[in-house]
């Protein structure tokens, strides 16, 4: 008898709404691709190594004064020639020792840091935007649009990226951190471009797409709010690897004398200056080179990372 009592109150309860809501509503939800990938992201080690790192770089990149206060153009022949690196001494301008022309390598290597970064992403950014909207047109449209954009992405594919940014700018007398980006990208949004139109490809068969073509939904809808958001994490992904890449080209580049002038403040040229005092001086040679390193291995990391979080296969 008192089961059945209960049983109706329990009953009565919830047809009046007396009944305690769940406390945790979100696990009746199913979760998406980018909530399991942040998760997984945090418990992932290499990403947390690689952000912390990518942060330190981007904010000496942004404001270098706030770890060194030594003017990196200033030299001192006289009392700075090729000294190397002092630790015990209280000024930071010692700690990297200096170069041929007396100047502080540290700060050289933290100012240098800037265009080094700037570079590199900016051009993943203009490489990935290119890419992306070609890319979507080619896979979306299809037919004759699909050939003559794959025909044209094929073309710039078989050029090398670092003998084309060399022809390209070859023709430019004056070159700034933005023609060196400019050359880039106009070169480096090739593979973005096939990455993004398969992804579409595989996107606009989902059913999903399907009702919203049937409802009506216009091209432009149709493109950024359903395949765009479901057809960018290769994108994403390849851009991140992509981005230690480029900065490692510029610093190519500016070694060979062919990406920022000498003037410039940068790791390429640091390392270019460095080659005739290597035997005598290899301090001048080593910092500029083991930060270079360390920024491109960082965005390596983080697309390794972001590529294990976002490929279903690797879960």
């Amino acid at each position: 008898m008192s089961d059945a009592l209960t049983t109706e109150t329990v009953l009565e309860e919830e047809a009046a709404g007396a009944v305690a809501p769940n406390p945790n509503p979100s696990k009746d939800k199913a979760r998406s691709l980018w909530s399991d990938a942040w998760r997984d992201l945090r418990r992932n080690p290499f990403f947390i190594v690689s952000a912390v790192l990518i942060v330190v770089l981007v904010l000496i990149a942004v404001i270098p004064s706030l770890f060194t206060d030594t003017d990196p153009a200033h030299a001192d022949l006289v009392h700075h020639y090729l000294t190397g690196p002092n630790w015990s001494h209280v000024g930071q301008a010692d700690w990297f020792g200096f170069d041929g022309q007396g100047r502080s390598v540290y700060a050289r290597t933290m100012y240098g840091a800037r265009a080094s970064i700037i570079v590199g992403v900016f051009t993943t950014l203009g490489a990935a935007v290119t890419g992306s909207i070609m890319g979507m047109l080619a896979g979306y449209y299809g037919g004759w649009i699909d050939s003559l954009l794959s025909r044209l992405t094929d073309v710039f594919f078989g050029i090398p990226l670092l003998l084309g940014a060399i022809v390209a700018l070859n023709a430019f007398t004056h070159r700034t951190v933005w023609t060196v980006v400019a050359a880039m990208v106009f070169l480096g949004w090739t593979q973005i471009t096939r990455v993004m139109r398969g992804s579409v490809i595989t996107v606009k068969q989902q059913d999903y797409v399907q009702a919203a073509r049937a409802l009506g939904a216009s091209t432009g809808r149709i493109l950024l709010r359903h395949i765009l958001p479901n057809a960018v994490a290769p994108v994403i992904v390849v851009s991140t690897i992509a981005l230690g890449g480029y900065i490692s080209l510029e610093a190519t580049l500016s070694f060979l004398g062919i990406g920022l002038p000498d003037s410039a403040i940068s790791w390429g040229n640091d390392i270019s200056s460095a080659q005739t005092v290597i035997r005598t001086a290899p301090h001048v040679l080593f910092f500029p080179s083991a930060l270079l390193s360390i920024t491109v291995l960082a965005f390596i990391m983080l697309g390794d990372a972001v590529r294990d979080a976002l490929d279903p296969k690797l879960r």
